[in-house]
Formats: C-alpha cells, structure tokens, sequence
C-alpha cells in the first residue's frame, strides 16, 4: 500500500473515531441532562406529595382556623365574614326578581319571574355589559351612572312573561364580587378594589348607596335588597335546586368557599339572633395558610413575586390563575439546570404567566398517540418546537402533580369545613341520616376534567365509602347569577306580607 493511501486511510480512521466520540459525548450530555431533568421532577414530585394523612392535617387546620375565624375579627387568616343572608330560597318564592352581577370588566343584569314550588323558574332573561376602560379608573359617579343606565334600559325592555305585582317596587339582588365590609343584608362598605378597578372615592362607601343614588338619578325605582358576593350567590341558587345544598365553593380563577353555620356558634355575632337561627358564612378561604400545606419553591418564588406577597396562599396553589404558572417555573429551571429544550432557554419560558392553565389542561387531557397537542402548546405559546415524545410525557407528568396537589388540596379544605359543620359523619347528632351536598362552580373545576375527577376520588378517600355516599359535589352553573336573584327573593321587603 502506497504512503498517500496509508494516510487517507488513518484520516478516515481518525475522523470515525472523532465522529464517534462526538456522539458518545452528545449521548452522555443529553443523558447528563435527561437525569438532571428527572431530578427536577423527582424533587417536585415529593415537595407536592399529598398523603392521606397530610391532607387530614390540612383538613384538621382549616376547622382550627374556622373557629379562631368566627370567635373574632382579624382571630384567624380566615376572614369568616358574617354575610347577613339568614334565609336561603326554599323554592316558595313568587314574583319578579332581578340581579346584577359586578365583578369584572363585564356586568350581567338579570331578570327572573319565579313561580313557587310548581313553576320554579317561570322564566329568565340577562344580558351582558362591557365596562369602558376608562370608567374602571374613573369616578364612583361615573361608574355607576353608566350601570344604573344600562339596567334602566334593560328593565324598560321588560316583555311577556315578566309580571310585577301591583303597588311593588321591583328588587334586586346585586352580586359585587369585590372586597367588602357587610353591614347588613343590603349594605356594604368597599375594602379595596382589584381585577384591574381603581376608583379612589368609591373605598370607604356603601356600594348600595351609590348604587341606588345612581338608579334614582336615572329615575329607576328599585330597591337593593341583598348585596352579595358569587360564592354566596352560588350557595343560594344550589339551595333553589336541592335542599340538601349546605357548602358552595368556587374553583375559577380564583377560590372562596361560603357554608351555612348555626348562628349561636358565632362568638363575633352581637345581633339579635336571626329566626331561621342559620347565618351564611363568607370564609374567605384563599387566605387560608398552615405549615401542613406542601409550599415548594416554585410557590414561594411566585408568592414572593406576586402583587400580593403572603396573601391568598391556599388560593395559589388550587385555582385556575396559577396552576399554569407553576408548571411553566418548573420547565423554566429544567431549561436552565438540564438544557431541556436545548442549549439556550427560550425566550418566551421566561415570561410569567405565558403558560395559562387552560392551555395546561389541553395538554394534560391530550390523548394522541404522540401527544400532538402538548407539542403544538409548546410551540405555539413558548416558541418550543421539534420536541420529542420522551420530552412531551415528562410535562404531561408535571401537569399530573401539579393538577393532582392543587385537587386534594382543594378536596382537603371542603373535608375540614364538612368537619367544622359536623357533617363528616353519616349520623347527625339528632341521631337521624343527613346528607349534605356542595354545590361547585367555576371554569376550573367545570373544564378540568382531571382536577374534577381527582377532587372526586380525593373525597372519597378522606370521608369513607359510607359516609361519602352521603356527600355529594354538585356543578352548580352561574349560580351567582341567579343566586343574586334568588336571594333578592328571599329578603324581600314584601316576605312577610306575603306570608300573611
């Protein structure tokens, strides 16, 4: 063999074996990584762990927090605010009703003609109204000049079907989801505005009294008789619809619950007790805390990041605003700590709150063979592309713990407040069966599929067969639309008239 061919030769060899080494490092590199991704993961995995025990440790808290809660004002980060609604609807209740729900960019007007025990919901009519950008900074005035307008028209456009009572003034329950101080059934004072509202001299004031100021500078003649927030709301429409409704939690955005508590066991109470001898409670249960709850330093960093630091914790780690977020941070470290999507981090990663927990929820429920949707999610909302099949099952896994933490938990708080209401248990203490239903609304809870099932089996697990036979999780839909109404009903001015 020639000397240029021997070279040719040991230049080949040479080049094969550097090829080869360039493998076997990449190989090792993306091993390096894969294991240092699964670590970020295993790590999750245990800091979000939700054992039975836990959960009842939770469950056993939040009971705690509700008595401190109720025994005073500021006793516990359970706000336990005293909702002045005594009387939910029993399903007797006639006549014409409306309801305005406030509490967001958008305000729905509703009309309801109830018709008693057999024609229930007679019929209803709402319609929904954009708030102008600029009356969300404005003036109070301003505000609710523009609602009460639009509920003079709405009401001027009342048809067939609608029948108000002769010598009656119509009455309306106004849903006002914001920060309250209640005063009674039909007053309220504004603790702050959120959800992107600043009107400086509406904080302080009875929302009612501008409300109905405004109605009377449109010439409307209503009356404001119940001022409530949406979990109350939802609480009122599920009573309308089965009885044996007693707790309404909400699983949107945000998370609240309200249940139905003896009057006397209210230390805080100092009024005449009512004659039904219930109260609603407001618990105000996103601000639950407890060093049960399994933080992790996602959770912390988000907290820390957050408008409202310390606040809302419970609500940060079950509610629709956040759980997308969570999983995003969780990817962002893995990009960071395991070049998991390659040697650079992609730009989008790092914006926060990119990942909504409706697009989580797409790629969680993805059922294709190679999971199509969680590649398009990555692609289209973070700039992720060519992602494999390995790297798209380790975020639907991130997806299940996250999702799977934020249901027990959720499954956990409704455990401890069945507990604080004696209905943990088949036997009531008058020694008769009970059964008790909660009555749930709220995108999350209504679109996640997942969520909802977990939640589910999560009750199940902490009440027992039996007792669980007992309790039952209802979806009750725009209950705090019709709620309101309902409500309104139900603190007529006109009740006992009626009932004369």
């Amino acid at each position: 063999m020639g000397k240029v061919a021997v070279v040719a030769t040991v230049v080949v060899a040479a080049t094969a074996v550097a090829v080869a080494t360039v493998v076997v490092r990449r190989r090792m590199r993306s091993g390096g990584r894969w294991s240092k991704a699964e670590a970020v993961v295993r790590e999750l995995e245990e800091r979000c762990s939700t054992p039975a025990g836990k959960l009842r440790q939770v469950a056993d808290a939040m009971a705690v927090e509700m008595h401190a809660g109720l025994a005073s004002e500021g006793g516990s980060k359970l706000k336990m605010l005293i909702s002045y609604v005594d009387n939910l609807p029993t399903g007797d209740e006639k006549g014409l009703f409306y309801a305005l729900d406030l509490g967001g960019t958008n305000f729905r007007v509703m009309r309801v003609q109830l018709g008693g025990k057999e024609a229930r919901v007679a019929k209803q009519e709402f319609e929904e109204v954009s708030i102008p950008p600029h009356l969300m900074t404005g003036s109070s005035h301003e505000l609710f000049d523009f609602i009460a307008a639009e509920l003079a028209k709405f009401v001027a456009n009342e048809g067939e079907g609608f029948h108000l009572s002769d010598g009656r003034q119509r009455e309306l329950g106004f849903t006002f989801s914001f920060p309250v101080r209640q005063t009674s059934i039909s007053s309220g004072t504004l603790i702050k505005w959120t959800k992107g509202f600043s009107i400086e001299d509406a904080v302080g004031e009875d929302v009612v009294a501008e409300l109905t100021k405004a109605m009377e500078r449109q010439g409307l003649d209503m009356r404001v008789s119940a001022l409530v927030n949406d979990t109350i709301g939802t609480l009122a429409g599920g009573r309308y619809v089965n009885k044996d409704v007693v707790v309404a939690v909400i699983l949107g955005t945000g998370s609240n619950a309200a249940y139905v508590e003896r009057a006397h066991a209210i230390p805080k109470w100092h009024g005449l007790l009512p004659k039904s001898g219930e109260m609603v409670i407001n618990m105000e249960w996103g601000n639950f805390r407890s060093s049960h709850l399994p933080l992790t330093e996602y959770d912390q960093a988000m907290d820390a990041e957050s408008l409202n630091p310390g606040e809302q914790i419970f609500e940060k780690l079950i509610s629709g605003m956040y759980l997308g977020e969570i999983v995003r941070r969780v990817l962002l470290r893995m990009a960071e700590e395991a070049a998991f999507f390659g040697d650079t981090v992609p730009p989008k990663l790092r914006i926060k709150f990119i990942l909504r927990t409706p697009d989580m929820s797409a790629m969680h429920h993805d059922s294709s063979p190679d999971l199509k949707v969680v590649g398009n999610k990555l692609r289209d909302i973070l700039g992720i592309t060519n992602t494999s099949l390995k790297t798209r099952k380790m975020i639907i896994k991130i997806c299940d713990i996250v999702a799977a933490r934020g249901a027990r938990l959720a499954a956990a708080g409704i455990y401890g407040v069945l507990k604080k209401m004696g209905r943990d248990t088949i036997i009531r203490d008058g020694g008769e069966k009970q059964r008790s239903v909660v009555a749930v609304d709220g995108g999350l809870y209504e679109h996640y599929t997942f969520f909802r099932e977990c939640l589910k089996s999560t009750m199940t697990e902490l009440l027992g067969e039996d007792v669980s036979e007992t309790v039952a999780l209802e979806h009750s839909n725009d209950g705090s639309g019709i709620g309101a109404a309902l409500l309104s009903a139900s603190h007529s001015q006109y009740l006992e008239v009626d009932e004369s």
